[in-house]
């Protein structure tokens, strides 16, 4: 029996343990996961949800795979690793050895350098990130007692956080030192049309300023002040600075680490090919994109490379035909959708900061603040390459299908946008039920038309029992609505079809009614 040890227990790194036991049927691995929270894994993208009140905790819980071959180490972690005698060393002192070892320690919040953020405990009272579970039950708890809210940084997360504190009926002000919101998204134009939506949801912003000390009275925080002067009075300041790769213990055993840990293309680190690392920690050639996609992209991959070296061998290839109910020409890993109540803001690919002066890429956009309607189009080789849309959700429908299967795009690419502006007329397509079967309908895991419905024919009945089946849905939430529009349109029988039938029972109303609730969809995972 191979010992195969996994440092982390987040979304990254439960997913590789129920790839590897999948995949490993033949049972030649024994696996140990070090996990440094207390509680079962869950869904972190979904975090700025808990804090809107959209989603209680018990929703983000991830399962567990049930499995003799599995040990799971709760509420420790390792604080060291012995390479040399191939083991890990824990908080409690325990030694777990390994035979491979994958590091999945993910990344930190970080937390900027200013004054007064921090005391000799940690961070100022009234000061929070929001990275896990308990940093989103600290602001929860902390929206009781304050009256006025600052979140410093404008990035997906900020917005999901700023919109879900005013929900919440906190008096919030952004702090954004960028030109525009969301800067990597979006540009200034862009960000005009959200900053007039984010004032009709009663969020101050003070964009192209920066913060330079948090105010502090009696140990409490009263305010930020900013660049320009101005004090921004708050009780609760949500941190919402980027993250930062946990690799000190990758370093400290002498591994190469340079933003996160180095791997290769079979994310093996160049240092000891018995260490891997995946997710946010780790640093492939490619580059890492912060999303959840590419860190279960990676999953399936080293599952692969592990159990089945024919799945390694095409992997290595560069083909997508390993990933089952891959859809091979979509593109899942730089579509953005903004999960923030009140907000409609959908990206990807070419857009915001990642904008060049490319001569082969042509670009139109409409904008119309008056609206809250802002949506640019990028088209190079007869493709689509990126877009933008503010305030247009089925406008943003329509480009993203053509940009995640590669649709060739008119020869005028103003059709892009007369087309999805253009009212539809009753009965026309642009249902989920009229994609194709190979289409992929849960972008952060690949998930099929072909999948969804197959799982629904077999028994599946709900958004939970489609979940279970086909892991639809568990990333960034967004397809919820197209997986109910599939259970209904795949439940209802077929004229003369008897319907009692049991493959065509329809989905209870209640969970109907739960899908359409559940988020609009973020791709900080991308769903």
């Amino acid at each position: 029996m191979t010992r195969l040890v996994v440092i982390g227990n987040g979304m990254v790194g439960a997913r590789f343990v129920e790839d590897v036991l999948s995949a490993d049927t033949a049972g030649r691995y024994d696996v140990t996961v070090i996990g440094s929270e207390g509680c079962e894994p869950y869904n972190r993208v979904l975090l700025s949800e808990v804090v809107a009140g959209k989603h209680d905790f018990s929703a983000l819980t991830l399962p567990t795979p049930d499995s003799p071959r599995l040990t799971v180490l709760r509420g420790t972690h390792a604080v060291r690793l012995d390479r040399e005698d191939r083991h890990v060393e824990t908080a409690d002192a325990a030694r777990v050895r390994y035979d491979r070892l994958v590091l999945a320690t993910g990344s930190d919040a970080r937390v900027p350098g200013l004054t007064g953020l921090r005391n000799r405990e940690g961070l100022t009272s009234g000061v929070h990130a929001l990275r896990t579970i308990d940093d989103a039950r600290e602001i929860v708890a902390a929206t009781l007692n304050a009256r006025r809210a600052v979140v410093l940084g404008a990035g997906v997360l900020g917005m999901e956080a700023a919109c879900g504190l005013a929900r919440r009926g906190v008096a919030v002000t952004v702090v954004h030192p960028a030109a525009a919101l969301m800067e990597r998204q979006l540009d200034e134009d862009a960000s005009r049309v959200v900053e007039s939506a984010m004032t009709g949801l009663g969020i101050d912003q003070r964009v192209g300023r920066g913060a330079v000390e948090a105010l502090v009275a009696h140990g409490r925080l009263t305010g930020l002040l900013l660049d320009d002067g101005e004090v921004v009075p708050a009780e609760l300041l949500v941190l919402a600075t980027g993250t930062v790769p946990s690799t000190a213990l990758a370093a400290d055993a002498g591994l190469a680490v340079d933003r996160g840990v180095v791997v290769g293309d079979d994310l093996s680190s160049p240092t000891d090919h018995r260490v891997a690392a995946l997710g946010d920690c780790a640093q492939p050639p490619e580059g890492g994109s912060g999303l959840v996609a590419q860190g279960w992209e990676q999953s399936r991959r080293l599952a692969a490379r592990l159990c089945s070296p024919a799945l390694s061998a095409t992997f290595a290839s560069g083909s997508a035909k390993a990933v089952p109910d891959r859809d091979p020409t979509s593109n899942v890993s730089d579509v953005v959708r903004l999960k923030a109540h009140g907000l409609d803001v959908v990206t990807m690919g070419v857009c915001g900061s990642q904008r060049t002066d490319d001569p082969a890429q042509r670009t139109l956009h409409l904008s119309d603040p008056d609206l809250g309607r802002h949506v640019e189009v990028v088209v190079s080789g007869g493709l689509l390459v990126g877009a933008t849309c503010v305030g247009a959700g089925p406008v943003a429908a329509e480009l993203v299908t053509t940009y995640t299967r590669r649709t060739p795009v008119p020869s005028d690419p103003a059709h892009l946008l007369i087309s999805a502006l253009t009212p539809q007329p009753r009965g026309a397509t642009g249902s989920v039920a009229d994609l194709p079967d190979d289409a992929t309908v849960c972008r952060c895991n690949g998930v099929s038309k072909a999948a969804i419905v197959s799982c629904v024919h077999d028994g599946a009945a709900t958004v939970d029992q489609v979940a279970a089946g086909t892991r639809a849905t568990t990333g960034c939430g967004g397809c919820v609505d197209d997986v109910c529009a599939l259970l209904a349109a795949v439940s209802t029988p077929a004229p003369g079809e008897p319907t009692d039938s049991p493959t065509t029972s329809r989905p209870r109303e209640d969970d109907v009614t739960k899908g359409k609730h559940m988020i609009h969809s973020a791709e900080t995972a991308g769903s």
